[in-house]
């Protein structure tokens, strides 16, 4: 009844404890009335309210068992009072019993008063009159969801407020206790640089303050770490804030959702572990776009630059290279629905402009070698003139350019990666198509010529001689570490 009138009083943040009281039986409490309330802090994790039946006023106080017998002179047991020295024992190993079975146990208590308002400092002198138990079972699959979310690289940390007992418990069930478990009162003692190794070794923290769930996320940070933080209470918004990747549940509270980069709208890991997999795929295929555009506007840059110095003509009309542009950007624009290698989404990547400026050199300039081939070719091998020149070059930049995508997308051998069937579809579609046009009526608009089969078979010679190199390219750079 007294935990009822506690919680149905209590004006503070909505929790799941009070939710919990207050389902589990609505008893009559139209006698009571509330007259006062000293709402709970992080510091004396206790709740009290004041509130009078008839002519009696007495306090009522709801907290963490240690806080609350710490304010108790006396304890009721079996409708009598006793000392709280003397079964102060048995509380504490009654407590302890239930924390080791995953319990999370809370202390109530009394005081009949005569003041009409309340202080905290009236939390004294009052009967402990039993715990409060709560059970919050793990889901169904918890242990195989972290089991999959290691072997995406993603390790999980418990930080909770709950004592060690109860921590301990939990975290066996999960599966994640593998040493020792690091409390508040431990965290305080160490200094940020010892804190920074310690976190790294240590999977479990229990009786963990609201500023020292802050801190911790600070220390992994700093240790090299990429972290997401999950938390649904009011207690969870500065390490909310302080995370690379804050997260919440719609049923959390509005402070926590506020202060989360993201809210989830189930409370499950398995969303997450699914979110994750999207996002590294999501990566991934943004990774190819940025590898393949870079690299071939470098090319082409260089390759147009350098040829303009030594040619009596331009390489390339303006109409020639915005259609080269437009039917390079159409593979380009199917890769983000890409297929991705498996290997690609086990572990994280990150983003790195230095590996990105490497590859875009690299492959910028090996493209423009087989530009500076190509030209050879036309004009000394096959003596072209101006149209057949621009008509030669158009086709083997736009089918270079289109199935080198087929090359970069992979880690793999090309062959050994099937693409999306969009992009492969539209790959197929441009080269021939760039193959064709000069065939049509429609290249004399765009400057272009017929020419023999001698070029095609140059192109097709070249082609095949930067696919081979490119693999061989690749190869090296998979051999350095990837972003």
């Amino acid at each position: 009844l007294l935990s009822y009138v506690n919680a149905f009083f209590e004006t503070g943040f909505d929790n799941p404890i009070d939710q919990a009281i207050l389902s589990y039986g609505k008893p009559d409490i139209s006698s009571f009335k509330k007259v006062d309330e000293v709402p709970y802090d992080f510091i004396r994790k206790r709740l009290s309210i004041l509130v009078s039946t008839g002519s009696q006023h007495f306090i009522v106080t709801k907290g963490a068992l240690i806080n609350v017998l710490e304010v108790c002179t006396s304890a009721r047991m079996a409708g009598k009072v006793f000392d709280i020295s003397l079964v102060k024992e048995q509380i504490q190993s009654r407590f302890q019993e239930l924390s080791s079975q995953g319990f999370r146990v809370l202390g109530l208590a009394e005081r009949v008063v005569q003041a009409g308002h309340l202080l905290a400092r009236d939390e004294a002198e009052m009967t402990f009159l039993g715990f409060l138990v709560f059970f919050d079972p793990l889901k169904n699959g918890i242990g195989q969801t972290i089991h999959d979310l290691g072997e995406l690289g993603i390790g999980l940390k418990i930080i909770t407020g709950d004592n060690r007992l109860v921590a301990t418990n939990i975290s066996e069930q999960m599966g994640l206790l593998k040493g020792r478990i690091l409390t508040g009162p431990e965290i305080a003692r160490e200094s940020d640089e010892a804190l920074q190794k310690l976190v790294q070794q240590v999977d479990v923290f229990a009786e963990v303050e609201p500023n020292q769930k802050e801190r911790l996320i600070l220390a992994l940070r700093k240790s090299g770490c990429v972290v997401g933080y999950l938390g649904d209470g009011i207690n969870d918004a500065s390490a909310l804030h302080a995370a690379d990747i804050g997260l919440s549940v719609e049923g959390a509270v509005d402070v926590a959702k506020e202060a989360a980069d993201i809210v989830l709208l189930e409370k499950d890991l398995g969303v997450l572990k699914q979110g994750v997999i999207e996002g590294r795929k999501t990566f991934s295929n943004t990774m190819k776009y940025v590898f393949m555009a870079t690299s071939a506007n470098f090319g082409n840059m260089f390759s147009m630059a350098l040829l303009s110095l030594f040619l009596p003509f331009l390489p390339l009309l303006p109409t020639q290279v915005l259609l080269t542009n437009l039917l390079t950007d159409l593979p380009e624009m199917t890769i983000a629905g890409d297929r991705v290698d498996q290997e690609l989404v086990a572990r994280p990547r990150r983003w790195s402009i230095g590996f990105i400026r490497n590859f875009m050199v690299v492959f910028g300039l090996l493209s423009s070698i087989f530009d500076f081939l190509t030209f050879g070719a036309l004009l000394f091998l096959l003596h072209a003139n101006v149209d057949q020149f621009r008509t030669g070059w158009f086709i083997e930049s736009v089918i270079s350019a289109s199935f080198i995508v087929l090359i970069i997308r992979t880690k793999r051998p090309f062959f050994s990666s099937r693409p999306s069937r969009s992009l492969m579809v539209v790959t197929v579609l441009v080269g021939l198509f760039t193959i064709i046009l000069p065939f049509t009526p429609l290249s004399e608009p765009f400057g272009f010529t017929r020419i023999s089969g001698y070029f095609l078979l140059a192109v097709a010679v070249i082609m095949g001689l930067y696919i081979a190199s490119a693999e061989l390219v690749k190869k090296i750079f998979n051999r350095m570490k990837m972003p």
